[in-house]
């Protein structure tokens, strides 16, 4: 028998099925068993799907076979009716799953069901997955999507992982080792590193470059990337020329094809020893509250660590607001939209210290969130610690282990604020290896440590699959 099989086949290869005309009721045959669902069910798998079809069909009496695996459908329908996926479903292997649903047209739903920012549970971590890389380089880079898909750099190659981290793929690159990485797609990412000229633009599904951005700097050399960041609409990388005496940040259009540049910010030509123009931007991230781009840098030298964090008005090319880091300079520091807040870990005392966006402009200080008094003990007990925030929550690396940091309450100015240091649950890893990046992509994060070749996906021990 066919795998659909009826009496009127259908550009799928099934027949139409039998309903009352006067009913909403629809009866599916699938690998011998019955179901029975509504035409509105079936169409929350969209216009294009299997299942969609059937609920448009004309029905003549016949009840319409499906030669494929009952279990599954019946896993999938619960999908179409919840928009999750049943518990049960927790005995098939998800790329089983992910065949099927592909099947069926409904991959879209298993992607979202699956991807969900909002399943994300910081304190209830467990580490779910391992996924691991070829050779023995460990991670320097790595990034992902909005869904869920990642790729990381490790030495000359990128391993990319799909949004069900089942399948990956590898490919060379032309760099030595890659220091910066962006995804500006499930298959396309920004590519950059400190001793390469140029931003490639590459194509991981193909292995090949789409596009090489480079600076035109005053001295004619090569120009290397020190960081990548991007809004919606627009691309940002941060160039330092070959001969390290000169730096910009540099605005692509990500709506053209050809990656038109539209701005050039924060040019700096060094002069003798003027320390400050001589700091390249190595963290760059867009604030949408107020079309602000933060770039952050420092620089290690014979008097401490130094640097400074500039906020650009990328329409006028001005900075707007300029933070100089001379105490507790940072190890890392990022932004929360969700916050509204700067936060910066610092390199001497090791401690999570932020600073309200909603001042912007003023003359205000960092508050500490842990202890104060480990900010002048002169220990750098913060170096290689990183910080991001994800929503309402702000994750700090500190060596083998990260903290998580939350808001409690909220008052009208930052000294009002409360931040409290919360267990993370399960996500701690008993051998201690440093952590050197971590970032989230869907509703999982994503954990690579020093001298492993693999990384970690830590995910909600509730909402994982």
């Amino acid at each position: 028998m066919p795998p659909f099989a009826g009496s009127h086949p259908l550009s799928h290869g099934f027949s139409r099925n039998s309903i009352d005309s006067y009913s909403n009721i629809v009866t599916i045959d699938v690998g011998g068993q019955l179901f029975q669902t509504t035409k509105q069910t079936l169409k929350q798998s969209g216009s294009k799907s299997l299942l969609s079809e059937i609920s448009g069909s004309d029905f003549d009496g016949s009840i319409p076979f499906i030669d494929r695996d009952p279990e599954m459908f019946s896993i999938l329908l619960s999908l179409l009716r919840t928009g999750n996926l049943p518990s049960k479903a927790k005995s098939f292997d998800i790329q089983d799953l992910v065949f099927e649903s592909q099947f069926y047209g409904v991959e879209h739903l298993l992607l979202n069901s699956q991807s969900n920012p909002s399943q994300f549970e910081p304190f209830d971590l467990e580490k779910s997955l391992i996924l691991p890389l070829s050779g023995r380089d460990s991670p320097t880079a790595i990034a992902t999507t909005q869904l869920g898909e990642v790729q990381v750099a490790h030495g000359c190659k990128i391993t990319s992982f799909d949004w069900s981290l089942k399948r990956k793929s590898t490919i060379l690159t032309q760099f030595a080792g890659i220091d910066s990485m962006l995804s500006l797609s499930a298959n396309v990412v920004a590519v950059g590193a400190t001793d390469f000229s140029g931003l490639q633009i590459l194509d991981v599904s193909k292995g090949c470059v789409n596009e090489t951005l480079n600076w035109e700097n005053v001295t004619k050399s090569g120009s290397t990337v020190q960081g990548i960041g991007a809004s919606r609409d627009l691309l940002f990388t941060s160039f330092e020329s070959s001969r390290r005496n000169s730096n910009c940040i540099m605005v692509y259009d990500l709506n053209n094809d050809g990656f038109r540049p539209v701005a050039e910010i924060g040019h700096y030509e060094i002069f003798g020893a003027e320390l400050d123009s001589a700091i390249p931007a190595t963290k760059l991230s867009w604030i949408s509250s107020h079309n602000l781009l933060m770039a952050a840098g420092s620089h290690s030298g014979p008097s401490g660590v130094r640097g400074n964090i500039r906020f650009w008005d990328i329409r006028s090319g001005s900075a707007v607001w300029e933070i100089k880091e001379n105490v507790d300079c940072f190890s890392d520091c990022t932004v929360s939209d969700d916050l509204s807040a700067i936060l910066k870990v610092g390199v001497h005392s090791g401690e999570v210290f932020i600073l309200d966006l909603r001042n912007i402009g003023n003359e205000n200080s960092w508050t500490c969130l842990g202890d104060q008094r480990r900010v002048t003990n002169g220990k750098k007990e913060g170096v290689g610690s990183k910080i991001e925030s994800h929503g309402t929550q702000v994750f700090c690396s500190k060596g083998g282990n990260l903290e998580l940091w939350s808001e409690v309450l909220i008052g009208s100015s930052i000294k009002d604020r409360v931040f409290r240091k919360n267990s993370m649950g399960r996500a701690k890893d008993s051998c201690g290896n440093k952590i050197t990046h971590f970032t989230f992509g869907g509703n999982k994060m994503f954990v690579t440590r020093k001298d492993q070749q693999f990384v970690e996906v830590w995910q909600s021990s509730v909402r994982g699959f």
